[in-house]
């Protein structure tokens, strides 16, 4: 099987062509065409910084959401910030605890919205497909309309890779977003995190604050053989931000516990039988 030299794609996820001698895919390849600048990326970041006064965090308690929120109000200091959760009814607890904790911690306003995402994650696991880019879009449909409705202008959010070459879109009603991390390493950010009482919760995925992903990434692995993250993840192997090593473990088909899978069951109202251990 043909493996991207560069990324960690490989041919169940990527179409690959032999460019002088080496496995390449198409999205590495536009990528060494058009290679992301990122000094660049962070310059524009800083110059947009100097103009926030006033942001919400969209704060899932989660280890990159932590990340932005310290940086906002202790790198950028931001006079004005609030860290708003969406809880979705599938935050781990240990992820709220984590919230409020170092939200209070920076001395930071922390408000938690709750509402019910179950027909995103239903759908999702009965079809084995991913549930994030729905959640994320209704999450951030409803931190627009917060932003709107107490008057904040931007919404920072913790995401690493960038939209494009620039590190913020404009969303309706100019209402901006602006993603925080864009194009910082994984070692960068855990060094920040050693400065916060962030405990990491044991969750399967790539997660620290969703119950939903484990069992959605099993059933994704065991429909289609991959991970549902693996374009997201080669993108930060091939920007260099995160190891290949790290990436290969992440890609892995989880292992979900059982309290995990009969909790996710009972909410949703889905049968509690997990898949076979391996």
């Amino acid at each position: 099987m043909l493996r991207c030299s560069l990324c960690v794609h490989d041919e169940r996820t990527a179409k690959i062509d032999i460019i002088d001698g080496k496995p390449l895919c198409r999205e590495c390849q536009i990528y060494l065409k058009h290679p992301i600048d990122r000094e660049k990326v962070r310059g524009e970041l800083e110059e947009l910084m100097k103009k926030v006064d006033k942001a919400i965090v969209a704060y899932s308690g989660g280890k990159d959401s932590v990340v932005a929120l310290y940086l906002a109000k202790e790198v950028y200091k931001i006079p004005e910030l609030e860290a708003v959760m969406i809880d979705h009814g599938l935050m781990a607890e240990e992820a709220i605890e984590n919230a409020r904790r170092i939200a209070e911690h920076l001395d930071v306003p922390f408000k938690v919205l709750r509402y019910d995402y179950s027909d995103i994650f239903r759908e999702a696991l009965l079809k084995g497909q991913s549930p994030c880019r729905a959640c994320s879009k209704r999450t951030m449909e409803k931190l627009r309309k917060y932003a709107i409705k107490n008057d904040y202008r931007f919404i920072i959010t913790g995401h690493e890779l960038p939209f494009g070459q620039h590190p913020y879109r404009l969303m309706k009603d100019r209402v901006v977003q602006i993603r925080l991390l864009s194009m910082m390493t994984e070692e960068e950010r855990f060094e920040i995190l050693k400065r916060l009482p962030f405990e990491f919760p044991e969750l399967p995925g790539y997660t620290t604050n969703c119950l939903i992903l484990g069992p959605a990434l099993r059933r994704y692995w065991d429909k289609h053989g991959n991970s549902f993250e693996q374009r997201r993840v080669a993108a930060l192997v091939r920007y260099g931000l995160m190891s290949r090593e790290k990436a290969e473990k992440e890609l892995q088909k989880p292992g979900v516990p059982e309290w995990q899978w009969r909790l996710v069951s009972e909410k949703l109202g889905l049968s509690a039988e997990a898949p076979e251990r391996e």
